[in-house]
């Protein structure tokens, strides 16, 4: 086996490694038994958030171990293959099987990254906001570009997108956005969008078609288990109802269903206006309790803290990633230096790269700080 392939075959082996210590592979099987039990067990559904609970945890087991498992047993078949075809003398089966396993090298990258997202959270829905910041017009219109974005973003993994709220821009575009994001792992992959994003660009609103820079800042929180209490206190917030703004047409709002709830000892404002006042409440409610558990979150873990704290207004000094349009191609994440002159396929989506960058920085430096602590 040449030294290039045999590389490929240790990168693919620590991955597996990797992935074997996440899910406790030498339990798995029994702890996939348990599970078996209680879902076959009629009283399980008694509490049907329980239950729920309980499927999920078991759906994600099943699935890491079939994602071991599985490349496992790829990595034996086409080593087997390379043996066979170098035995014969088949350059044509060693060229495949080659192939697949640098293949097969991605994707066991791809699952290890996966593995990594085991924060209190991260297996969480998510909401996502969206408000524009310094630019006017060109900063609303940045804001319905983001907004697009990760809900393209989010299709590609198969996730399901609510609108909670939108404001939209007095000439074009949005002032802000609110959505629901949910899907296995939502939030873990979203967490790192949280900042200022920078946009330079021609501006269509400029009849001199000069370059503009515009910001707007994304806000990313989890959608807190029903498991996980919260405590409000009724005396700690204030909920107003207004007429929800929109684009107009037949289906904008004339009555007063829109609610924003405060909570006046942290300054947390949430919002939603859907068409139902009681509909609005209840979302808004789930929002602030999701804010709050992020909070918390934040309290408890100083490297996420201190990156909110870095996020600041959306203006200069305070981005995370820039996306240049002109006068060349790049988008580029200010934290990892991770970028790509593929600017279309970003603002399309494609934002999986910037997120793994992110997160291998992340598990990188709480690994330094474990080692630390250590010492």
């Amino acid at each position: 086996m040449r030294a290039e392939i045999q590389n490929v075959v240790e990168e693919i082996g620590k991955s597996l490694e990797l992935l074997a210590q996440r899910m406790d592979r030498d339990t798995a099987d029994h702890r996939l038994e348990e599970y078996n039990a209680r879902a076959e067990d009629p009283e399980l559904w008694n509490d049907p958030a329980h239950a729920q609970k309980v499927m999920r945890e078991r759906q994600t087991l099943v699935d890491q171990i079939a994602t071991h498992d599985g490349i496992k047993q790829d990595l034996a078949d086409n080593i087997e293959l390379i043996e066979l075809g170098e035995m014969e003398d088949d350059a044509e089966v060693v060229a495949e099987a080659e192939a697949a396993l640098k293949a097969l090298r991605e994707k066991a990258a791809q699952k290890e990254l996966e593995a990594l997202l085991n924060g209190e959270a991260d297996a969480n829905d998510t909401f996502l906001e969206i408000n524009s910041g310094a630019g006017g017009t060109e900063s609303c219109d940045w804001a319905s570009m983001l907004a697009r974005m990760y809900v393209r973003w989010a299709e590609r993994k198969g996730y399901s997108v609510e609108l909670q709220s939108e404001t939209a821009g007095e000439e074009a575009g949005i002032k802000s956005a609110a959505y629901k994001i949910s899907g296995h792992n939502a939030y873990g992959w979203l967490k790192s969008e949280s900042g200022v994003h920078r946009l330079v660009r021609i501006s269509p609103y400029d009849s001199s078609a000069r370059r503009h820079t515009s910001f707007s800042s994304v806000w990313v929180y989890p959608v807190v288990d029903d498991d996980i209490e919260i405590e409000v206190n009724p005396a700690d917030i204030r909920i107003d109802t207004y007429r929800s703004s929109g684009a107009g047409g037949q289906h904008v709002n004339t009555t007063d269903s829109a609610v924003r709830i405060t909570h006046v000892p942290t300054g947390i404002v949430v919002t939603s206006s859907e068409k139902s006042q009681h509909q609005n409440r209840d979302i808004a409610m789930k929002a602030l309790k999701s804010r709050l558990y992020q909070r918390e979150l934040d309290m408890r873990n100083a490297a996420i803290n201190e990156a909110h704290e870095a996020k600041g207004d959306a203006g200069w000094g305070n981005q995370i990633r820039s996306y240049v349009l002109q006068p060349y191609q790049m988008v580029k994440d200010l934290r990892t230096n991770y970028e790509t002159s593929d600017t279309k396929g970003v603002l399309d989506g494609d934002l999986d790269g910037f997120m793994a960058a992110t997160l291998a920085m992340d598990v990188a430096g709480m690994s330094r700080a474990d080692a630390q602590s250590d010492d």
